[in-house]
């Protein structure tokens, strides 16, 4: 590999960007590959570039070939991560499902009777307030939200944040009466109708959830749903 290559996947693994690495298995030439951009010493047309990215998307390494020649790609993803608003009772089962699924989890509750270790034993918890916690952690295209207090002095700082992120899921615990109330609190903060409909809610697949935890089935679910989208 040469060094100004090494040097830039590095520093997008260091950044936590997404990016391939395309290498041709004749010749050693590779390049890179990121959402937005190509750089390398392989010339790679439109076709591979597309799939460099499916590759990305559906985070999945693999063989390629263009014109005859092999290729392969080679996926280089930040870890996937949840960070979940309110330390409440569905927030512990949805810990483990994420957690099996292969994500990092964080919790963020101001409340530190609620954001214990006991309970929350083997994730990052964070007492900050929710939109400085979220502004601290640097959300992703890689990180979904889930907002699951009730209560608005603290699912509505996180969603400000989330709502003008990369997070590719944000969803919120309430029902549509509730929703409906946060949409017009949104609003009169100025965020546009688009960036509100970013919001899963009433969060979870519609899957007559009852029990925190079948609630927390019907959240992994959606937010599996919206990851592997096409």
């Amino acid at each position: 590999m040469r060094p100004d290559t090494l040097k830039s996947l590095l520093a997008a693994r260091e950044a936590k960007r997404p990016v391939a690495l395309v290498s041709n298995l004749e010749s050693g030439a590779q390049s890179l590959v990121y959402r937005d951009a190509v750089e390398g010493s392989l010339d790679l047309d439109e076709a591979i570039v597309a799939s460099a990215r499916t590759a990305l998307r559906d985070d999945k390494s693999g063989r390629a070939d263009a014109y005859g020649t092999p290729l392969f790609v080679q996926v280089f993803n930040p870890p996937k991560r949840m960070i979940i608003v309110g330390a409440v009772h569905i927030a512990q089962p949805l810990m483990t499902l994420a957690q099996t699924s292969g994500y990092e989890v964080v919790i963020v509750d101001p409340r530190g009777a609620f954001a214990t270790r006991d309970r929350f034993p083997g994730v990052t918890l964070s007492e900050d307030w929710p939109d400085e916690a979220l502004e601290t952690l640097r959300i992703d295209n890689r990180t979904a939200v889930v907002t699951l207090t009730h209560d608005p002095k603290l699912d509505d700082p996180a969603l400000h944040v989330a709502l003008r992120s990369e997070a590719f899921y944000i969803g919120s615990l309430g029902s549509r009466k509730t929703h409906g109330r946060r949409v017009e609190r949104l609003t009169e903060d100025g965020y546009t109708e688009e960036e509100i409909a970013r919001i899963h809610a009433p969060v979870g697949l519609s899957i007559n959830a009852k029990s925190p935890a079948e609630i927390a089935i019907s959240i992994m679910a959606q937010i599996t749903q919206v990851l592997r989208a096409e």
